[in-house]
Formats: C-alpha cells, structure tokens, sequence
C-alpha cells in the first residue's frame, strides 16, 4: 500500500492534535512532515517519526495533503513561501477560521484542491467536532482521506462550502461560549458555599449528560427542556430568568459577530 503523504505548516495545538491523530490512526501508512517557524514546538515531533523541514516550501514539494495549521492573521505571509511549490496535485487543508477555496486558489493555483476544515479544541482529546467542506477540484477520494484524518478526533460533518464561516460559531467557537456558561455556574456555587471543584465536577458531567440526551434520547430540544422542567418548580423558576434575559437573542447576536468576524478574516 502506498503511503499517504502528509505536510504540516504549523504544529501548534490544534496541528500537533491532528498529527497526534494520524500516528494513531495511519501508523507507518503515513508519511508525516511539518514545518514551523518555532522549531521548539517542531523538535517535539521528530521523536515520534515526523520528518522536519526548514522552509515552509517544502512542504507542498514533497506532501500531496498540505495543513495549513496556521492562524488566520499569518496566511498573507506564510502563502507567498509555498506558492511557487503548489501544483494541482495537492490538496491544500485550512484549519483557520474564515480562510476559503477561493483565497488560498488566488494565492497559489487557479485550480487548487481545497478542504476546508473547521475543527475544535476538544479534538486534542479525541472528543472533537469538525465541519469540513469539499472543494471544487478536490477528487471524492481525497475528500475522504482527509475527512478520515479528522474522524481520529472525534465526530466530523460535511457542511457547504459557503456555509464554512457560519458553522464557526455552531461548533468552532462554541466551547469558549460554553466554558463561560460554566464559569458563571462554578461562580455561583462558590457564592453560596459550595467547593468550586465539586460544582464544576458536576457541571461539567451534567454537559456530558446533556449532550448525551440531545443525541441519543430522539426527543427534540424542546422536549427536553420540558423533561426537565416540573410545573411551578426550580427549573421554570430558573428559566423564566434566563427568558427575561433574553438568552436565545443574546445567542443569536453572540453568533452573528462570530460569523460577521470571521468574513472579515477572509478579506
């Protein structure tokens, strides 16, 4: 069997997470080379079979899938350094938030294969939700390759591809708004007395169960919210707050500017 072939640009924690993956998954079916312009986090690698590059060029010369595993804000640099290496061969992997087809097809080939890939932090743990897009040259063969490479963390979803900047704040962004739901629960508990390790143990096992429920019970989210709600009990009390706050609106604002953002990184 051949190899797969497989470069990184940028081992950071979401890149060092999805090499983490392939060695696990792939083995010594995979090929596996990064480059990164911190050569501290690049050297933790080599220990585990990946072959370090010095330019960010050879990557595209010598790999077939290409990560971008780079922040949005060093795409402009990083791109003219693999531009000249980038052939309609490869498959160009962007990981960054509001960078699409059509950018990295104008700073490298016309024709570039792309996909377009929105991860998350819970990845690192194997309990990822990732959104991917199939560019237009890209074969449904590589699309599946790369969409494999993502499912050894966790669960990945096909979404399209001008729907890749909204789905950012569905699940890219989504678990620092959570962390912050939770954060104001652990506060409160520590207010009126209680340990703020037993109140985010708990918590934080009531999100698993909840989660839980949202996939596996097939009642709708409605339905669970009145599973859980007793008339003239704790939890309407508590909710018709939460109503009074205008929690879904506030929802609803918080994803739009998430979304508005993330269009104007792709400028």
């Amino acid at each position: 069997m051949e190899k797969i072939r497989v470069g990184f640009i940028g081992t950071g924690n979401m890149g060092g997470a999805i090499i983490g993956g392939i060695l696990s998954k792939f083995g010594t079916e995979a090929e596996i080379h990064a480059f990164d312009t911190d050569r501290e986090k690049l050297e933790k690698f080599v220990g585990k079979g990946v072959i370090p590059e010095e330019k960010a060029g050879d990557i595209p010369a010598k790999c077939k899938y290409v990560f971008l595993a780079i922040k949005p804000q060093t795409f402009d640099a990083a791109m003219p350094e693999i531009k000249p290496f980038v052939t309609e061969d490869n498959v160009i992997v962007s990981i960054a938030a509001g960078i699409g087809e059509e950018y990295i097809q104008s700073q490298t080939v016309p024709n570039a294969k792309t996909v377009i890939v929105m991860p998350n932090t819970p990845f690192l743990l194997g309990e990822g939700a990732t959104a991917l897009a199939k560019g237009k040259y890209t074969t449904d063969e590589e699309f599946s390759a790369v969409r494999s490479i993502f499912e050894t963390g966790g669960k990945a979803a096909v979404v399209p591809m001008d729907k890749m900047k909204e789905i950012i704040a569905v699940n890219g962004s989504s678990p620092a708004f959570i962390y912050l739901f939770a954060k104001a629960f652990t506060e409160y508990a520590e207010s009126v007395g209680i340990d703020g390790d037993t109140a985010k143990e708990l918590f934080a096992q009531s999100l698993v169960g909840s989660a839980k429920m949202i996939t596996d019970s097939g009642n709708t989210l409605d339905e669970l919210i009145r599973m859980v709600s007793s008339p003239g009990g704790t939890t309407l009390a508590g909710l018709d707050e939460l109503y009074k706050g205008n929690l879904e609106d506030t929802v609803k604002k918080c994803c739009e500017s998430c979304t508005r953002r993330a269009y104007e990184l792709s400028k």
